[in-house]
């Protein structure tokens, strides 16, 4: 059975992550995305980290089941050709610069002139107005910019530092993603097309306000005082090794007192109450460190298991396929690509029980699709080959 988005067609104009991803979340919900790149290399991240067979593994996920044509916008017959797709389409997607499209003659304006019941997104750093509009982005300047950087502070130091994960990329394509089908499901209901601008500074900030700032949420007086940050759950040693614990709840802590012999903790009155432990998280920490390191991880892995503690092992990325809780939801898959070869990757998310999801297709190479492309938006033959001999539509590789 096909995927929920079946049917649909998405232009996708977006390079590096957030756009890319958005886009993959929905083609991977079953609609046919068309990547649109430039001529020659197309999309930085085709070489961007590992790669092999001039595919990326960063690339491969972000733009698994989707098809690849390479157009030359800078040629009037290129934007023709552009025309066409979009012509076709009912979601269109770019995260140019604000004012590049305008310039290219791709405009949301012109478009939805055109296709009335087209969604025309525009993704953009900074927003389409005020100083910083025109300034280009990294998620590593995002995550400075918007305070995710100051929220993960050292604790010691309180030197500012990045989240080693692309957080504001993946948050703002998460939320993208959402975006773009609830304007479809408007449309469906009658609202028609139309123009949705998502910032991936506004998308930062809304991602990290509910707990990044939640000591800047609540205005005025009676306000009690700030949650500190060395109070959050941390990863902690053992005599082996090491485990994460939480304990945000009182009867959690009071659980965990018991099951490593420490119920003392539990009765004082700095730690009893979830406040307070908070304001004496280091006190805590290392009266609980020292009994933690007198037992093994398996050790507490039972104890705190019947105990009922939320706790968790530390995960290796270079194992975590072979996990046993991975393995029985079957998170995890490996398959064979034409250019890349052999690769994993996780199944695409949602378990969808009338129209489930799947890839059916990898990460395409680049202008792969362009032909196939053409042809269904109407070309001849003949026209074809004229585009291709004129270097408007690039054969891959090209």
């Amino acid at each position: 059975m096909p995927g929920p988005l079946d049917g649909l067609r998405i232009v996708d104009l977006t390079t590096m992550a957030s756009g890319p991803l958005a886009t993959s979340i929905l083609a991977d919900q079953g609609a046919d995305v068309i990547k649109v790149e430039a001529p020659g290399k197309g999309d930085a991240l085709r070489t961007i980290g590992p790669s092999r067979g001039g595919l990326s593994a960063l690339f491969t996920s972000l733009n698994r089941n989707k098809r690849s044509i390479a157009i030359d916008l800078h040629q009037p017959a290129g934007v023709a050709l552009l025309d066409r797709l979009v012509a076709r389409a009912d979601v269109f997607v770019q995260n140019f610069r604000p004012g590049a499209v305008e310039r290219m003659g791709i405009g949301a304006e012109r478009y939805r002139g055109l296709h009335p019941e087209l969604v025309y997104v525009s993704i953009s750093g900074f927003g389409d107005r005020g100083p910083m509009v025109r300034r280009g982005v990294y998620d590593s300047l995002m995550q400075a910019y918007v305070g995710v950087a100051t929220h993960q502070a050292n604790l010691e130091t309180g030197e500012p530092e990045f989240v080693r994960s692309v957080v504001c990329d993946k948050g703002t394509a998460i939320q993208t993603s959402q975006l773009i089908t609830a304007a479809l499901l408007a449309r469906a209901r009658g609202a028609g097309g139309q123009h949705l601008k998502i910032s991936m500074l506004h998308a930062s900030l809304a991602f990290l306000w509910p707990d990044g700032m939640q000591n800047y949420t609540l205005l005025g007086e009676g306000v009690s005082a700030p949650l500190l940050k060395s109070a959050l759950p941390m990863i902690r040693p053992t005599a082996d090794g090491r485990i994460a614990i939480s304990y945000i709840q009182d009867r959690e802590f009071a659980a965990l007192c018991r099951a490593i012999g420490r119920e003392n903790l539990a009765r004082d009155e700095r730690f009893e109450k979830a406040d307070p432990r908070a304001r004496h998280g280091r006190e805590l920490q290392a009266l609980l460190d020292e009994t933690l390191r007198r037992y093994t991880t398996a050790e507490l892995l039972r104890l705190l298991a019947e105990a009922d503690v939320p706790h968790a092992t530390v995960g290796d990325p270079a194992t975590i396929h072979l996990d046993p809780q991975v393995v029985a939801n079957e998170l995890v898959f490996e398959m064979d690509h034409p250019a890349a070869g052999r690769l994993r990757q996780p199944r695409p998310l949602g378990d969808f029980e009338k129209t489930p999801v799947s890839v059916r297709r990898g990460a395409p190479r680049h202008g792969e699709h362009g032909r196939e492309i053409a042809a269904e938006a109407g070309l001849t033959g003949e026209e074809i080959e004229g585009l291709v001999g004129a270097r408007v539509l690039c054969e891959a590789g090209a």
